[in-house]
């Protein structure tokens, strides 16, 4: 019972390092293949087909694994593992095997719950049903590490078991590429001819209408020999997507929120308003105010990126404006969002060509 317990506060201790530390943008969706360390805590003082007095212990073993996830809540997978059973009270072992099926439920990116079925391989095969909890955390996008913890109650065998899983897993795909903004173009400024041969500040424009005399060289003037002025317009966008009923940031936007508070460092008259939404999934009121939590944290993130708390401003819609209206998880993953838009129009110089 020590090493049951001991185990199982090693998998909660990490799973709870894992939803509380900064993530990498995680694959969604597609097939991934793992590998694992496996401890089996065995409660086997007869099975059948062994010998009188045999009682099986705790087992260390390795196995592999393949699995596919179909959306942001479910995977399905199968596994396969070796198994190295002491058999108590002797320095003998007993080999056997453990195979079955799984299917995941992913409560966010890092913590899912399992439920499976499995067959035993020792002395003869015998069936067990299996309940546990686990977590992922991905190294890379493609690389992650996971844990788990299950408890196997046999069902053709009167005994209930204990297990624990480290492994490596990869998941293919490709990650997406951050969609390029291009750049504005660049005003077209018209030629400016020349009417009369007289032009002491050679602007373009003959002294008789130049009512600006002097301006500089490299600007630009209009007809009455002044410096050209335009409008600059600048914009800058932000969206936050956010798990179910959750309101910290995932670090994939960071370079996103990084970037809205470079726009604002470069123009310091500029304010934000931060807009929270979230899915038309729950009670109206929780979602309110869980919007407005996401915006908040959104809010905090660029103050730790250096502008001012009395620059930023925030609002929970809650499911008042749905991107998409479908009950559906695609539709709702849509909706659990954070926006922001900020645009910025300056009079500056036009430059002459």
């Amino acid at each position: 019972m020590k090493i049951k317990s001991l185990s199982a506060a090693i998998v909660l201790a990490f799973a709870t390092q894992g939803v509380m530390a900064d993530e990498q943008t995680n694959p969604q969706e597609g097939l991934h293949i793992g590998v694992f360390g496996d401890y089996f805590w065995a409660d086997w003082d007869r099975i059948d087909g062994a010998p009188v007095g045999t009682e099986i212990g705790e087992s260390f073993g390795s196995g592999v694994e393949v699995g596919y996830r179909f959306n942001e809540y479910w995977t399905a997978r199968l596994e396969f593992a070796a198994l190295e059973l002491d058999i108590e009270n002797t320095d003998n072992h007993k080999t056997g095997e453990r195979y079955g099926a799984d299917v995941l439920y992913h409560f966010n990116d890092t913590v899912y719950g399992v439920l499976g079925a499995k067959k035993f391989d020792v002395y003869n095969d015998f069936n067990a049903a299996n309940l546990g909890v686990g977590f992922r955390h991905h190294l890379t996008y493609n690389w992650a590490a996971y844990g788990e913890a299950n408890y196997y109650e046999g069902l053709n065998q009167n005994h209930s078991d204990f297990g624990l899983k480290l492994g490596l897993s990869y998941h293919f795909g490709d990650k997406p590429q951050p969609k390029k903004v291009e750049p504005a173009p660049e005003p077209v400024v018209a030629p400016v001819v020349k009417e009369e041969p007289k032009d002491s500040d050679k602007d373009g424009v003959i002294d008789a209408r130049d009512n600006c005399a002097n301006t500089p060289m490299t600007d630009a003037v209009d007809e009455n020999g002044c410096t050209r002025y335009m409008e600059k317009g600048d914009k800058v966008s932000l969206l936050v997507r956010f798990p179910h009923d959750n309101s910290d940031v995932n670090q994939r936007y960071f370079d996103d929120i990084q970037e809205v508070a470079d726009f604002m460092k470069e123009y310091p008259k500029t304010t934000v308003l931060l807009e929270g939404h979230a899915s038309a999934v729950g009670d109206a009121a929780y979602n309110k105010t869980l919007s407005k939590k996401r915006a908040d944290h959104v809010a905090n993130q660029l103050i730790d990126d250096g502008i001012a708390e009395s620059r930023i401003n925030t609002v929970g819609f809650g499911e008042e404006r749905l991107l998409n209206d479908a009950n559906t998880a695609q539709a709702h993953a849509q909706n659990r969002r954070v926006e922001a838009h900020i645009s910025v129009t300056e009079r500056v110089k036009v430059n002459r060509n």
